[in-house]
C-alpha cells in the first residue's frame, strides 16, 4: 500500500467537499446533520478508547496520551473535541480547503492537531502508527474500499483499534439518507451520497477481516425526530459504528 494516493481517492468527492469546506463549522449550515451527529461519534470513540486503554471517561482529560489518526478529517469537528480530551490528534483530508478551515478553527479555539493534506496510504509508507485509527463516514466515499481498510489497518498500533462508521446499503438508508436527508429535508447538499457506494456491515467487516483484524463490536446509530437528536442502537439499516482490532 506504498504506492501514493491514488489507490482510494475519489477526485470527484474531493472537489464536492471542498466546495462546502468554509461551512465545515457552521451549526445551521449545509453539515448542520454532521454536528448533531457528532456527539454520538465522540462518546463511542472516547468510551471505547476508554475502556481499552483503561482510562476514566468522565475524566476532563480522558485521552491523555493516546494517539489518534483521524483519516477524512473535514473540518475537524471530530478530531477537535478530541484533542480536548487529551489525546494526540493527526487529522488527514485529501481535500485542501478542508485542512485550511480545520487549522484555522483549532488555532482560534487554541487546540493543538496536526492536520495534514495527505492521504492515509503516505501516512502508513512513512512507517507511522497511531494507538487507534478513526474513518467515520469516510469509507462509503472511496474508489477502492478494500485498499483503503487496509491502509487504515496497516496505521493502527499493535494492541491499537481501529473505528469506523459509515452508512448501510439498504432500501431503508435510500429512503432517508437519500430521499429525507439530501431531497425532503435538506440536511445535506444534493448528490452527498451515492447510494451504491453505500457498505453493507457484512462487507465491511469481510474487508476489515481481509486486512488481519476482527470486529470487536457494531452497533446502529438512529436519529429520533421527537428529540432531533442521534442515539446509539441495535438498528443498523441506515447508519452504524464499529471498532475493530487485529485478529
Amino acid at each position: 500500500m506504498t504506492h501514493g494516493a491514488s489507490t482510494t481517492i475519489d477526485p470527484a468527492e474531493v472537489a464536492r467537499f471542498d466546495k462546502i469546506a468554509e461551512t465545515w463549522w457552521d451549526p445551521k449550515g449545509p453539515m448542520k446533520v454532521l454536528h448533531k451527529f457528532n456527539p454520538v461519534r465522540l462518546a463511542y470513540v472516547r468510551d471505547e478508547a476508554c475502556r481499552r486503554f483503561g482510562r476514566d471517561p468522565r475524566s476532563a482529560r480522558s485521552l491523555e496520551g493516546i494517539s489518534i489518526l483521524d483519516v477524512g478529517c473535514g473540518g475537524g469537528v471530530l478530531s477537535e473535541p478530541l484533542a480536548r480530551l487529551g489525546a494526540t490528534v493527526t487529522g488527514l483530508d485529501p481535500a485542501p480547503t478542508n485542512i485550511s478551515v480545520a487549522r484555522l478553527h483549532a488555532e482560534r479555539a487554541g487546540v493543538a492537531v496536526d492536520y495534514r493534506n495527505e492521504t492515509v496510504e503516505a501516512v502508513v509508507a512513512r512507517g507511522e502508527t497511531f494507538d487507534m485509527v478513526l474513518a467515520m463516514e469516510v469509507v462509503e466515499h472511496v474508489a477502492d474500499r478494500e485498499a483503503f481498510v487496509q491502509a487504515c489497518a496497516q496505521a493502527v498500533k499493535p494492541g491499537g483499534t481501529l473505528a469506523m462508521a459509515t452508512i448501510n446499503r439498504t432500501l431503508r438508508s435510500f429512503a432517508s439518507a437519500i430521499v429525507g436527508a439530501e431531497y425532503i429535508l435538506g440536511w445535506l447538499p444534493k448528490g452527498t451520497h451515492e447510494w451504491d457506494k453505500f457498505v453493507t456491515p457484512e462487507e465491511l467487516t469481510s474487508a476489515i477481516e481481509a486486512a488481519g483484524f476482527r470486529v470487536d463490536d457494531l452497533k446502529g446509530v438512529a436519529y429520533s425526530p421527537l428529540r432531533d437528536s442521534w442515539s446509539l442502537s441495535r438498528d443498523t439499516a441506515v447508519n452504524y459504528m464499529l471498532l475493530a482490532s487485529k485478529a
